[in-house]
């Protein structure tokens, strides 16, 4: 992939806590993640340091790449925020970091106790912020596996729970994807895309926690053109120049009409309601046969793990697989490829009937950052959506407002209230469901 331009990535991964020792080594050294990306060749490895060993980990963090780094594999120390008092809320991946002790703080438990002051704070250094493990404490309160749905979640977990209120202060870059439920994760993500929010999706595994047995179970591949950098890779994750995967499928090249994925604000901009030429070139590799171990996994619950895996696509016991074009998180066409590993070009022909967002994925194997089609500048908007929304905000405030600290509590609930009216005004403004 990285002759093509596209560059794998694995931005969640730990040197300490669940499989690793925290006692007496207090975590790895830094020679031995440099050998888990190694071995996987991730061309970038995020390596969060965060609650199991912060004092001891901290000392890896330099606020650039490390110096083990190559042209082609680059490592770096930051910050997840979990185990810090704002961990209820939803766990931060925060990345590009120049300092990684928060204002006038000496202790992790001196941190803020919900997130959007800590997001503030990594993007006026230059960071670039994000949730882990989304999926997290976003199962709808009555059970469903559809996309998008419309109950409201659980907001009980540590993923991407306070992102409803966040993306609204404009605070977040990107939002993980491919190591918890892809129903739970994809359905807040749709649902902000729905209302217009451009914060684009990064493939984690979360090692060696959600996933022990490599890094980069999950991962993005970002397309760069030009020189892998560490800062070339954290600009096209944020102007979503990338896609999520499990490894096993990928989609290059997407376009609609003259537009690609990631280049120009993925904006398609159009004069009127009309139809749009969607291409892309996409591949899969499936054993000829299914295996035991295949049919297993194909059987499970999306709700199990592997959450992402190609054999879940597997149509049947052929070896085909289906591409599905998606719009506004409806998926209204779909094509099958043979998943015998070699590229395919992808076409599709859709009428865009109002200012929409469309993507492309194999479910759940893979799923591209979505192109934004613009009719006579009318914002997206969802009626739908911006109800789930508000919901989504009232849910997120009963169970996270008792965990946060009383001098807190105002500016909070000043934050929330916010939202929740920018969300009220979306419905009012709704041009359509």
């Amino acid at each position: 992939m990285a002759d093509q331009g596209w560059y794998s990535s694995d931005h969640h991964i730990h040197s300490a806590g669940c499989s690793h020792y925290e006692s007496p080594s207090e975590g790895v050294d830094p020679e031995h993640m440099w050998r888990q990306i190694q071995g996987e060749d991730l061309n970038f490895g995020g390596s969060l340091t965060w609650g199991p060993s912060w004092y001891h980990q901290k000392q890896f963090f330099t606020g650039d790449i490390h110096p083990l780094s190559t042209e082609t594999n680059i490592m770096r120390y930051d910050i997840e925020v979990s185990g810090f008092p704002s961990s209820h809320a939803g766990h931060l991946s925060l990345l590009n970091l120049k300092e990684d002790d928060y204002t006038n703080t000496t202790k992790v438990e001196e941190w803020p106790s919900w997130t959007l002051p800590i997001l503030h704070w990594a993007k006026s250094q230059g960071g670039v912020t994000g949730y882990s493990h989304s999926g997290g404490g976003l199962q709808p309160l009555e059970e469903t596996i559809s996309l998008p749905n419309y109950v409201t979640p659980k907001m009980d977990g540590v993923g991407a729970n306070e992102y409803i209120v966040t993306v609204a202060h404009n605070a977040v870059d990107f939002y993980s994807a491919g190591d918890t439920p892809a129903p739970w994760e994809l359905n807040m993500w749709y649902h902000t895309l729905n209302l217009g929010y451009t914060t684009r999706i990064s493939g984690e595994s979360d090692f060696p926690c959600i996933y022990d047995e490599r890094v980069g179970t999950a991962r993005s591949y970002i397309g760069i053109d030009g020189e892998l950098t560490f800062n070339s890779l954290m600009k096209s994750l944020v102007d979503g120049r990338s896609y999520v995967t499990d490894g096993q499928s990928h989609i290059v090249d997407f376009k609609a009409n003259n537009v690609e994925m990631g280049i120009g604000d993925s904006r398609l901009n159009l004069k009127q309601t009309g139809n749009i030429k969607i291409s892309a070139k996409v591949a899969a590799n499936l054993p000829k046969k299914q295996t035991e171990e295949g049919a297993s996994i194909a059987a499970r619950k999306l709700t199990e793990q592997p959450y992402w895996h190609l054999e879940r696509a597997r149509v049947g016991v052929s070896r085909k697989v289906p591409v599905d074009l998606v719009v506004n998180g409806e998926v209204v066409e779909s094509k099958e490829i043979e998943a015998n590993g070699d590229w395919k070009n992808v076409k599709f022909d859709y009428e865009i009937k109002h200012s929409s967002w469309v993507a492309l994925k194999i479910y759940p194997s893979s799923h591209t950052n979505p192109i934004f089609v613009i009719v006579d500048d009318h914002p997206i908007i969802s009626k739908k959506s911006a109800e789930w929304a508000q919901r989504a905000v009232d849910q997120a405030w009963k169970m996270k407002s008792p965990q946060i600290r009383e001098h807190e509590l105002e500016e909070a609930k000043a934050a929330y209230d916010n939202a929740k009216s920018i969300y009220t005004k979306m419905e009012e403004q709704a041009l359509h469901d």
